[in-house]
């Protein structure tokens, strides 16, 4: 089963052929797809696009967006993530890189989506980015009070913080920047990743892998995702969709499995 774990198919990039993008996807073989909330506000168009049997949701305001409302409480999140299609908390975290928002109130927002996983027992989709001291410590300091599920989405970070993401037992989701050849560090971290907390998505409309780069991504281009990470870790294609299939099931346990 191809699965594309995180997809924002709300975005304005697909207002002209959404649903035709859906379509290429299931005729790729495409099963199931999360369409990731970027911002609460956002949440009515994120869901909308989650009514189809194949596609779920997440709720939740990304560290770009964390300034739109800096003072969101994990109850907030929680009352939206009661609806049946939502299957995860975020995509949330750090991204020092841009600094759209503060960072004081990015790790604010955070610490609400990650009392919201807590409580929900959904999996936290963690962004993070140029943060990497910062986010070992924070997980490490609310793992502390609590366990939660988390996946480091589109992992790019160094090493270290994905052992110490890995130890508190993080999974993980390799995206295209697997295939940009450039990427040596990327694939380096993917190889030593926990086999069995391996997932794979697109991000489209964002970060489509080689031979689309450069274009629009699109949820059907997730097999060249999957390829790509079994060349990696020298699985064979079918292992890799195994291997990945187990792994997002174990981890967005709330999806019925077929």
């Amino acid at each position: 089963m191809l699965i594309d774990s995180h997809v924002n198919l709300h975005a304005p990039q697909f207002d002209e052929d959404r649903q035709m993008a859906i379509d290429r996807a299931r005729a790729a073989g495409v099963a199931l797809m999360i369409n990731i909330c970027d911002k609460v506000s956002h949440f009515e168009k994120v869901r909308a696009v989650a009514d189809a049997p194949d596609i779920w949701c997440t709720v939740g305001t990304h560290p770009h967006e964390a300034r739109e409302n800096p003072d969101l409480t994990s109850a907030e999140l929680l009352a939206l993530a009661a609806d049946p299609r939502v299957v995860g908390i975020g995509e949330t975290g750090l991204d020092f890189h841009y600094d759209l928002s503060p960072r004081d109130v990015q790790a604010q927002v955070f610490r609400a989506h990650i009392a919201a996983a807590r409580e929900s027992g959904l999996p936290l989709v963690i962004h993070t980015r140029e943060a990497d001291a910062i986010m070992g410590d924070i997980l490490e300091d609310e793992f502390a009070n609590g366990r939660f599920k988390m996946l480091m989405h589109c992992y790019t970070s160094g090493a270290e913080l994905a052992a110490r993401a890995a130890a508190l037992g993080s999974w993980f989701s390799v995206s295209g920047i697997a295939t940009f050849k450039a990427a040596d560090d990327v694939r380096a971290v993917i190889a030593d990743m926990p086999a069995d907390r391996i997932i794979v998505e697109t991000d489209c409309p964002y970060l489509a892998p080689a031979p689309f780069r450069g274009r629009r991504n699109e949820p059907a281009y997730i097999g060249h995702v999957l390829a790509k990470l079994a060349e990696i870790r020298g699985w064979t294609l079918t292992e890799a969709e195994q291997r990945t299939e187990v792994a997002f099931f174990n981890l967005f346990n709330r999806i019925p499995r077929h």
